[in-house]
């Protein structure tokens, strides 16, 4: 994965470093470190400079950078790929349920990194896998790619002040209130490696907003922001106020009307890594979802 990057300084930026912009821009001190080892990756008006040069308004600072060894131990797989958005910096995808974001030791080959490698290796691309936000094994839905080392430290970065919002749909046990807030820690529960819980006492902040949208059969069609990205969060705060997503067996294993948590990665909304621009995503509900409300289009 090659890419070549220009930044044209303006006057805001008369004498700061080439250090700090690149801070600025969202560059880690991992990446600044990496490029600096690659000759002539970091060029201030076509030349050479130390990164504590400082800059002038109507500079141009170019980077460029190239990736030629991918995931290797990630077998490429030729799987069904849905791609929403892609350009040179990002990928966007809506994951199917029944595939999970990582290999592990008991599935190797049927889960979006295998796909993802498959669809550049027939490319001739070499590339890394880097997933910015992560679903469960059965949740379907938005997620976002990096394709470069330098898009994954923005977004990533993005992550971690919230700048990502995400906006999630599910279908859940009885009627909801029209919306609310779910404001409860979660912790990991004693004895297992994967359920968690409400944990007053050791738990992380927990943050989960919900509006139903919809009431059928016993059944609420629900819409939920997050601002926090705890692990199983909508699945556990929604079980701690009555309501527990249908066809979840680890926290509604009584109450199955489709075979996996009925819950959707709904909207994206992220300013582009380089460009600067706001995007929007939406995928559709999908068809198991869809058919326990017919008449809702989303």
């Amino acid at each position: 994965m090659t890419r070549d990057l220009e930044y044209n300084i303006t006057s805001q930026d008369n004498g700061v470093t080439i250090s700090d912009y690149l801070k600025k821009q969202g560059f880690s001190h991992a990446v600044t470190v990496q490029l600096k080892k690659i000759p002539e990756s970091i060029l201030l008006n076509g030349k050479w400079e130390y990164m504590s040069t400082r800059l002038n308004g109507g500079d141009c600072l170019s980077i460029h950078f190239e990736e030629t060894e991918g995931s290797e131990n990630i077998v490429a797989t030729n799987l069904p790929l849905s791609i929403c958005y892609e350009d040179e910096d990002i990928l966007v995808v809506n994951k199917p349920a029944d595939m999970p974001i990582h290999p592990s030791m008991n599935n190797y080959d049927n889960t979006l990194a295998n796909a993802v490698c498959h669809y550049y290796q027939t490319q001739g691309i070499p590339y890394t896998f880097r997933c910015v936000n992560r679903l469960d094994r059965d949740t379907t839905g938005l997620t976002i790619l990096a394709k470069h080392l330098i898009s994954s430290a923005i977004l990533n970065s993005e992550v971690s002040v919230r700048g990502i919002s995400r906006e999630y749909l599910a279908i859940v046990k009885g009627f909801t209130e029209d919306e609310g807030t779910v404001n409860a820690p979660i912790g990991r529960k004693e004895g297992s490696t994967i359920e968690r819980q409400i944990d007053v006492l050791h738990g992380e902040t927990a943050i989960t907003h919900y509006k139903r949208l919809a009431y059928q059969d016993g059944l609420s069609l629900i819409s939920l922001k997050l601002e926090t990205g705890r692990t199983h969060q909508i699945r556990v705060h929604m079980k701690s106020i009555g309501h527990p997503l249908i066809g979840d067996f680890l926290y509604n294993p009584d109450f199955t009307k489709i075979n996996r948590q009925a819950l959707h990665s709904y909207r994206l909304r992220f300013t582009h890594p380089v460009t600067k621009k706001p995007l929007v995503f939406t995928a559709p509900l999908p068809e198991d979802m869809q058919a326990l409300f017919p008449e809702m289009i989303l």
